[in-house]
Order: C-alpha cells, then sequence, then structure tokens
C-alpha cells in the first residue's frame, strides 16, 4: 500500500526564527504562506513543513497524488480509498475524510506511541 509523499510536519513555537534556521541547513521554502504561519521546505528529497499554532505535536505527512518533488503522479489511491483498507485492518482514527466526497481530503490516526500521522491529499 502507497500512501503517498512522506514529510515531516513540525510543530514550531515562531514561524520566522525555525524559517532562518531551516534555511540555514540548506532546506529552501517551496510553499506554504509565512503570513498564514506556515512554509513547506525541502532540501535534496527531504521534506519539512513548518506550522506555527496549528498542531500540538510534531507529525508524520503523507500526501496521496504526489510524489516527493510534489509533483502529480498518476495513478494513485484516493485517501477515502486508504481509509476504508486502514479500517477493515482495525486501526482507529483521530480524524476522518467524508467517504461521500471527493477531491482534496485528509484523516488522522496514531502509531501505537502516539505520535500523529496525517494523510493529506491534495488533489
Amino acid at each position: 500500500m502507497s500512501i503517498g509523499a512522506f514529510s515531516i510536519s513540525l510543530s514550531v513555537k515562531n514561524i520566522n526564527v525555525s524559517k532562518t534556521f531551516y534555511e540555514d541547513l540548506g532546506f529552501q521554502c517551496i510553499g506554504g504562506d509565512i503570513s498564514q504561519n506556515w512554509v513547506i521546505m525541502r532540501n535534496g528529497d527531504s521534506t519539512i513543513g513548518l506550522f506555527q499554532g496549528m498542531f500540538e505535536k510534531n507529525m508524520l505527512t503523507f500526501n496521496p497524488g504526489w510524489n516527493n518533488k510534489a509533483e502529480e503522479i498518476n495513478p494513485f489511491k484516493d485517501v477515502r480509498a486508504l481509509q476504508e483498507e486502514l479500517r477493515k485492518k482495525g486501526i482507529t482514527f483521530l480524524s476522518e475524510v467524508d467517504i461521500h466526497s471527493e477531491g482534496p481530503g485528509s484523516f488522522m490516526i496514531e502509531d501505537p506511541d502516539g505520535n500523529p500521522i496525517l494523510v493529506d491529499q491534495h488533489r
């Protein structure tokens, strides 16, 4: 089962300070909106999202329908199909996508140690 491109979403205290820090490590801003307190940054094949005031914890993030450069891939498994496959395996959801909807959607689960995992489809 492929659940999409991987990145880590970091809950940061100060978006500007964190952005500068990661730029010093060689990351470049490739998306987001700093005025809304979130940016997406990349260094080679590594992608991180910086989010101020949006999440309580850092989380693993997967984006169905994208590769690691945020380019669309086809075919891909829709987030609703992934959710139902995981439900059949007994996975518990913190939040769910409406299975009757289409297009963008997301669900959130936790691993056995309480680490949040966001599966977030943008298309």
